[in-house]
């Protein structure tokens, strides 16, 4: 046996004491993640070893208060059991180790230091910090300090000496992107001590192409073996996906937390430990969400919490969160923002965990196909008394939604209809106004940008709610085909692959650029959407039905441009190609005027609407309804 091995042996910890282990990168992860796990000063570089060994070189100070290895300890105070932590490792040579904690407004305090003189032998070394100061925030971490020679440090880890329940994860992962999934599949099992805790593992593959013949799928079965059952359903959209795995765990396992999981996530495995571990040590029942790391620019924290604004009706982040918040430029010793406790009121399914109790007492998700089912759930679990926490330090990396443009395409169609399904459910407030006001608004934006598919298929979600829920389970399979051959007729929603496949725009670009400066106060804004206004009544150049005057990228495709021109091509949100935008005048009055319709008429009919849908939900969210589902698969 190495001396590594005798080390980590001596000092094996009882998982069921395990908090969150202090890892390292992987081998396979890009240089940029490394600040998410070391603070080191520039001209030093710690030797990383494996996922749980790293070596500090001489004369070198390396910080751990990192995001994946600082300890939340706000969140621990506040939701747990847990009143005391103990941080543990193996260490060998010689140097400093110092434990500090922060304050809710970021102040630094000492706790303790030790000095390490062990040059060959493993030593272990152990520090208790009370979580009695955190109620409203604050973390905790360790320096190494080294003179003249290295610090090895081994099998670190936040522990607690109390003795944590057992309990055994299920995963759902819902997939139309066969690639990512056997992607995170793999990574589910390259970690034993993940293993231990998964008992199933189960994937609703839901896209043309399956997981089983994707490259990779057969070595995702050899590391996960019969923990993996593939169900291949009709493509549910994500609230059928992640229901049936739900639905699986509940109906055909005794485990007693379930997890979500997006399939396009890059996943840190030990995620999955510390949501787990959470959950064990939770005073009560809690949903345990996970942050969202962004996939594109790895050291960036986009999603911290978020909450649903009941007045408004809209997500957005919590009070106090952080958002693209970049550790490679900044460390969270120095972000004062990082040390205040958040709370939120609900967590995107890109990864979130939910105890057997809130499932069973809350019921499954409603079938929205995608978009609002997680703060739909989330709050309705609040309303049974069980609160969601997006916990740091568990994380994944996934597409941020900044860097898409879902809001306008085929998934606007779910975005309104099933924000106003949520509204009718949960709102204690009369929307009423807001929703009229804030619709045509919006609609009027998205007609002077000459979207005119996105106010199309707006329109025909606002009239599929008032329509009532009798018909949500059917539209799992049939609003998405309906959603896309009603796009087929607008050319805003044709995207093709380059502009070059336009004649040269006309436009003067100089005046172009001139007309990008905003409105910025009522007066000048309602005075520009009334020039807009009028224009877009006015039949366009003819001309400009074949060639556009202008190419519009899309940061720039606002209305108070859009609305002065007759066509444009506009690039899509994630540069993949460009849609011709063309003004038409008869289609811009027949949408405008079947949207002060539908919202009067959303208006007059709510109080009504509200009590149907609230009747509704028992049979919405039961077991039975969707076993039908399954079942006639």
């Amino acid at each position: 046996m190495t001396e590594q091995a005798k080390a980590a042996s001596a000092t094996k910890i009882n998982p069921n004491q395990v908090l969150q282990r202090v890892i390292m990168p992987r081998d396979e992860d890009p240089l940029d993640v490394r600040p998410l796990y070391l603070d080191e000063p520039a001209n030093v570089h710690s030797h990383v070893s494996s996922r749980r060994a790293v070596t500090v070189p001489t004369s070198a100070k390396v910080s751990f208060a990192s995001y994946f290895n600082a300890f939340p300890a706000s969140y621990w105070k506040r939701w747990t059991v847990v009143d005391e932590v103990v941080l543990r490792m193996s260490v060998r040579g010689s140097g400093r180790i110092d434990v500090y904690r922060s304050k809710p407004s970021g102040d630094v305090i000492h706790l303790e230091g030790q000095m390490v003189r062990s040059p060959k032998a493993w030593t272990e070394v152990a520090v208790p910090v009370s979580l009695t100061p955190f109620e409203d925030g604050g973390w905790i971490w360790f320096d190494v300090f080294t003179d003249d020679s290295t610090l090895e440090i081994d099998n670190a880890a936040w522990t607690t000496d109390k003795e944590l329940p057992s309990q055994k994860v299920a995963i759902g992962m819902t997939t139309m992107r066969p690639v990512d999934a056997v992607i995170a599949l793999r990574a589910l099992g390259e970690d034993p001590q993940v293993l231990d805790v998964v008992q199933k593992v189960f994937v609703a593959d839901q896209g043309a192409v399956k997981v089983r013949d994707t490259v990779g799928y057969d070595e995702a079965r050899k590391v996960l073996g019969d923990k993996l059952e593939i169900i291949e359903q009709d493509n549910l959209g994500g609230s059928g996906g992640f229901t049936r795995g739900l639905y699986e765990a509940i109906e055909h396992t005794d485990v007693d937390q379930i997890m979500l999981m997006d399939d396009d996530i890059r996943l840190e495995p030990d995620a999955v430990l510390r949501s787990n571990a959470f959950a064990r040590a939770a005073a009560q029942p809690v949903i345990v969400g996970s942050h969202m790391l962004n996939l594109q620019a790895r050291a960036r924290l986009h999603s911290m919490g978020e909450v649903v604004d009941l007045g408004t009706c809209y997500w957005r982040a919590a009070p106090g969160a952080l958002t693209d918040h970049d550790f490679g430029t900044e460390s969270l010793r120095e972000t004062e923002e990082l040390h205040t406790r958040i709370d939120s009121t609900y967590n995107g399914w890109w990864m979130c965990l939910f105890p057997r109790e809130i499932v069973q007492r809350t019921g499954y998700p409603l079938p929205l196909f995608i978009k609002w089912d997680d703060a739909e759930y989330s709050l309705r679990a609040l309303e049974k008394g069980y609160p969601t926490v997006s916990l740091p330090g568990s994380a994944v990396w996934h597409m941020p939604w900044t860097d898409k443009n879902d809001a306008t395409d085929w998934q606007a169609y779910f975005h309104t209809r099933n924000r106003l399904v949520l509204a009718a459910l949960h709102s204690p407030y009369d929307v009423r106004s807001t929703l009229l006001k804030q619709g045509l608004k919006l609609s009027l934006r998205h007609l002077l940008s000459m979207e005119y598919s996105t106010v199309a298929v707006q329109q025909k979600a606002i009239e599929d709610f008032l329509a009532g829920p009798s018909k949500l389970f059917d539209s799992l399979r049939t609003a998405l085909p309906e959603i896309r051959e009603l796009r087929k007729h607008y050319s805003d929603a044709q995207v093709l692959p380059s502009a070059r496949q336009f004649p040269a725009p006309t436009f003067d670009m100089v005046r172009a650029e001139q007309m990008l400066t905003p409105p910025t106060n009522p007066a000048t804004i309602a005075a520009e959407a009334a020039k807009a206004l009028v224009h877009n009544l006015r039949d366009p150049e003819p001309a400009t039905a074949e060639r556009p005057q202008i190419n519009v990228p899309a940061t720039n495709a606002r209305w108070f441009l859009l609305g002065n021109l007759d066509s444009a091509t506009v690039s899509s949100a994630d540069g993949s190609g460009v849609a011709f935008r063309k003004r038409d005048p008869k289609e811009f009055r027949q949408l405008m005027a079947r949207a002060v319709r539908n919202y009067r008429r959303l208006g007059q009919e709510w109080p009504r609407m509200k009590k149907v849908y609230r009747d509704a939900l028992p049979e919405l969210t039961s077991v039975e309804s969707w076993r039908k589902v399954f079942e006639n698969n």
